[in-house]
C-alpha cells in the first residue's frame, strides 16, 4: 500500500529555518520508479483552502509558488524514496500544516500532514 510520511515540522521564531521530510514507501512507490512521481508540497492554515507550495518532476525541474520563491528549496534523494523541503527566513505566515503528494498526471498520494508554526 502506498503510503507518504511527512516530518520535520514544528515551532520556529520568525526567520529560522526547518526542512521537511517526506518518506514513500510500499505499492507503486518502488526505488525505481518513485523518481518517475512528481512530488508536491503543499499547506493549508487555518480557515484557508489548501496551496500549492513547491513542487519537484523527475530530477530536477521545480516549480514555487510565488509567496516562498527564494526562501523554500524542495529537493529529491531518488535512492532513499525521499522528498525534501528546505525552508528559509520564515514567516508567521508560513504557520500551516503542511503535506506532501505525489501523482503522475494529477496528485493521487497524500501524506498526513506535520505541523509548522512559526512565531513572531
Amino acid at each position: 500500500q502506498a503510503q507518504l510520511v511527512e516530518s520535520g515540522g514544528g515551532l520556529v521564531q520568525a526567520g529560522g529555518s526547518l526542512r521537511l521530510s517526506c518518506a514513500a514507501s510500499g505499492g507503486p512507490f518502488s526505488t525505481y520508479t518513485f523518481s518517475r512521481y512528481t512530488v508536491g508540497w503543499f499547506r493549508q492554515a487555518p480557515g484557508k483552502e489548501r496551496e500549492f507550495v513547491a513542487g519537484i518532476r523527475l530530477s530536477a525541474i521545480r516549480d514555487y509558488a510565488e509567496s516562498v520563491k527564494g526562501r523554500f528549496t524542495i529537493s529529491r534523494d531518488s535512492a532513499k524514496n525521499m522528498v525534501y523541503l528546505q525552508m528559509n527566513s520564515l514567516k508567521p505566515e508560513d504557520t500551516a500544516v503542511y503535506y506532501c503528494a505525489a501523482g503522475t498526471s494529477q496528485y493521487d498520494y497524500w501524506g498526513q500532514g506535520t505541523q509548522v508554526t512559526v512565531s513572531s
